[in-house]
């Protein structure tokens, strides 16, 4: 039996009271601040945290904060509007007026708070779905939400396991960051040409194709899924919800993708890239990317993406790109752009290395991100399970 199960049956064998939120908690109010306002107080070395719609957090000087509400002792910020989720703060912080946080005179009690809140939050988004363009929960979602209230042994143990599985979880979120920092090191020191590396132009070893024009007047031939920019992440593909458009026969081989081509982003964030891995003649692109198709005899298409990568992420092809607002890289600029080349099998041997690096960062299925995905699902197996109590008297 778990320490937990002990406490259980201990101090609660016939269940726990079950209470609405605003019963057990006193509702903290935030400081009326406008984003203007927040823009200009931002100071990275101020002793308060304020929290804004969306994603938007700062530090600022308490002095600088017109009309504050400083909370001071642990609480659960309620995240009601635009992105709809739960933060547990023990630090000094206010917040924007339209959200709200909890707090209890017992910390470990807030803490259990947070991890209900979290554990509800698929509810809470299901309630601002219906909310209009921007979603947002009103305070009765959460003040009159009923949750399990065990006693405080029990919710101090649950507390213990969850945040045990939430500090694995970061461990592993850390090392990955670490690691893809020392993949960027590695395949930037990898791309520095040596005195025996040749200078080519692109378009001398690859054949290079513009994809296909989007043209909604037109409507012969067959209706093929395609690749557009959005399709193309660093390194792989999402292949979910592809669109499809209409090809003639003299087209369909033209813009076919086979194994080994590299696809790169003409528009959006240009020089984005990746490498197509099977063979799909039903799938085609259009003309939002660039296909290079590797000589064989002079190119690894691994080398090739790593290169791009690398020139792309440390701004080396940038100055490049055409258009103000809208960056783009177009064909005749791509062709142009001069690749220094080690002997063949040389680039093997370094596309090697770069694969094992970036399968250690990227691989869904087997490298830190599998990892961290599947801590991810135990975490919330776990929440869910420790927050499910039969109610007492029911």
């Amino acid at each position: 039996m778990s320490r937990l199960d002990e406490l259980i049956a201990e101090l609660c064998p016939d269940g726990v009271p079950f209470k609405k939120i605003k019963e057990v908690y006193t509702r903290i109010k935030g400081t009326p601040i406008t984003a203007s306002k927040m823009k200009e107080i931002e100071d990275p070395d101020g002793e308060i945290c304020i929290f804004a719609g969306g994603k938007t957090v700062i530090n600022a000087r308490e002095l600088n904060i017109p009309n504050a509400n400083i909370t001071r002792v642990p609480a659960v910020l309620v995240q009601s509007r635009g992105v709809i989720d739960a933060v547990y703060y023990d630090k000094p912080f206010t917040f924007k007026n339209e959200m709200w946080a909890y707090t209890n005179e017992s910390q470990i009690s807030v803490k259990y708070l947070y991890y209900v809140l979290k554990n509800n939050v698929e509810y809470f988004r299901a309630a601002a779905s219906g909310m209009g363009s921007l979603p947002q929960i009103s305070l009765p979602v959460t003040e009159d939400l009923i949750v399990p209230i065990p006693p405080l042994p029990v919710q101090q143990e649950i507390v213990r396991i969850l945040d045990h599985f939430t500090e694995l979880t970061a461990e592993l979120t850390a090392e990955l960051t670490a690691r893809k920092k020392q993949y960027e090191y590695y395949r930037h020191l990898l791309m520095v040409p040596e005195y025996d590396w040749k200078a080519y132009r692109i378009a001398d070893v690859c054949e290079l194709q513009l994809g296909k024009m989007l043209d909604a007047s037109k409507n012969k031939g067959k209706p093929m899924p395609y690749l557009a920019n959005a399709n193309v992440r660093w390194g792989t593909f999402d292949l979910s919800g592809l669109k499809t458009m209409r090809f003639e026969d003299d087209e369909l081989e033209k813009y076919a993708l086979k194994y080994g081509d590299v696809m790169i982003c003409e528009g959006g964030e240009p020089g984005r890239c990746a490498i197509w891995r099977e063979d799909n003649s039903s799938i085609k692109f259009q003309k939002a990317l660039h296909r290079a198709r590797a000589n064989s005899r002079l190119l690894d298409y691994r080398f090739l993406f790593y290169w791009l990568e690398d020139a792309v992420n440390s701004n080396a092809i940038q100055q490049l790109f055409t258009g103000t607002t809208i960056k783009h890289l177009p064909s005749s600029v791509l062709a142009e752009i001069r690749i220094w080349l080690p002997d063949k099998e040389k680039q093997g041997k370094i596309a090697d290395y770069l694969d094992s690096f970036a399968d250690i960062c990227n691989n869904l299925s087997s490298g830190l991100p599998a990892e961290i995905a599947a801590r991810q699902k135990q975490y919330e197996y776990y929440r869910d399970k420790l927050l499910n109590f039969k109610e007492k008297g029911a």
